[in-house]
């Protein structure tokens, strides 16, 4: 019988494990609940209508056609059984493992206060995505219709919560948006008068930069529309807007980009972990005591020179490198107790601000404006699977760049009334009727 190997979650640890198995001469099943290998560096772009879902996004069975030794299961875990060796399957099925890798990445965190998630979606999952797209577009089509100058002004106030990467880079096209591309299109409201807020918890943004990038990119995302603000927390989000210290900001549209913890794994394998609920691994990327198991990515708590390792694409990537790599060797007979540990290589900090402004940070090297731009893009189109996704994106931007026109701005995700946008938007038609009889 061939050697057995289960891969959990086809993010970039566990699609690059499999693609370096290939030729290992094992049965690999790969599970995820999605259907899809997401390209998460620019889900950000698909949020703001810069990208659509098809340009970051490829179907799994796809990718692997040609892979004959690789089943692949769309099917949502619930546990592992150690014991018999096997992964658990919602609807009861078994899959029976020699070797499990487990990379079920990470979801948001609101320390908390997980109440606040209906009101302010974070950005993980392409549906995170439309969802805040769909918000965002219907913020500024409420506005064009609402008579009430207040409740105007709630709509066109966008509060994003963590300056992180990802949050600096919703915010940055949002003021684009806001101030660039719409004004021309609406005829009651003027989109440039729209509020943008980065709201930071610690004292600076960007903080995984060096001083001097964080202060260049807070001086462009202020000449670019966007009020940061530093220092305080975010006590309370409603419907109605949050909460910043005892101040109240009216604000219908909010993304949270503050925190995350990881998937469920610890749980099923009961294993230790930290505060964000990643397991703790050893060097070898496996759980104490169970050396048949890996745990990758996000999911994972890895340390490397006595740093822990960020949970970021290119650390994922050289994780399920690593862990092929090991398994190859044990298939030939090496020693399991002396396996050189895990070491993670750094790539570098990269993250735009919008248009024609990004920093890169590579130990002393540091890069920051248009250039900086142009390096971030390239780098990104060279990472993308495919070249039919790295020609379309290239296009996408290069239109973006010369048109000054977003290409992604269709609302495509049905409202509902459980939906809170969807009683506000309700009410506000009813108003207009009302005035209108």
């Amino acid at each position: 019988m061939k050697h057995r190997i289960v891969v959990i979650g086809a993010g970039f640890a566990g699609l690059t494990a499999v693609n370096d198995l290939k030729g290992a001469g094992c049965d690999i099943t790969l599970i995820d609940q999605r259907n899809h290998h997401l390209f998460q560096p620019l889900l950000y772009q698909v949020a703001t209508t810069l990208l659509s879902t098809s340009e970051i996004a490829w179907p799994i069975r796809a990718i692997l056609e040609k892979r004959k030794d690789v089943t692949t299961l769309l099917a949502t875990v619930v546990g592992v059984d150690r014991a018999a060796k096997e992964v658990i399957l919602r609807n009861g099925m078994r899959v029976p493992y020699d070797t499990l890798i487990i990379a079920t990445g990470a979801r948001h965190a609101y320390f908390g206060h997980d109440e606040w998630e209906a009101d302010a979606p974070g950005l993980k999952t392409l549906e995170d995505a439309t969802t805040i797209r769909r918000r965002v577009l219907l913020a500024f089509e409420r506005a064009e219709l609402t008579p009430s100058k207040h409740e105007r002004e709630a709509l066109l106030t966008f509060a994003v919560i963590g300056a992180g990467p990802t949050g600096v880079e919703l915010a940055g096209i949002i003021a684009e948006l806001a101030h660039r591309v719409l004004p021309d299109e609406f005829r009651h409201i003027d989109t440039r008068r729209a509020r943008i807020l980065l709201i930071e918890a610690g004292p600076t943004i960007l903080p995984a930069f060096s001083k001097d990038l964080s202060d260049y990119a807070l001086s462009a995302l202020s000449r670019s529309g966007v009020e940061v603000r530093t220092g305080k927390p975010v006590t309370e989000i409603t419907t109605d807007g949050i909460k910043l210290g005892d101040e109240f900001i009216p604000a219908r549209t909010v993304i949270w980009a503050a925190g995350v913890q990881a998937s469920r794994a610890k749980d099923w394998l009961d294993a230790e972990a930290d505060r964000a609920g990643r397991v703790l691994v050893g060097p070898n990327l496996t759980m104490p005591g169970a050396p048949e198991i890996f745990v990758l990515g996000d999911t994972a708590h890895v340390e490397s020179g006595g740093k822990l390792v960020p949970g970021i694409a290119p650390a994922a990537k050289q994780q399920g490198a690593y862990a092929a790599r090991l398994i190859r060797k044990r298939l030939k007979g090496g020693d399991v107790a002396k396996e050189a540990p895990f070491k993670y290589r750094n790539m570098g900090n990269l993250a735009t601000i919008g248009r024609n402004a990004a920093v890169i940070e590579y130990g002393r090297f540091r890069l920051k404006g248009w250039l900086a731009w142009w390096v971030w893009g390239i780098a990104h189109i060279y990472f993308l699977i495919g070249t039919r996704s790295r020609l379309f994106v290239a296009l996408s931007w290069l239109w973006i760049f010369l048109s000054r026109k977003n290409s992604a701005r269709l609302i495509t995700q049905k409202e509902t009334l459980k939906d809170p946008d969807a009683i506000r938007q309700k009410s506000v038609a009813d108003d207009v009727e009302k005035l209108s009889t």
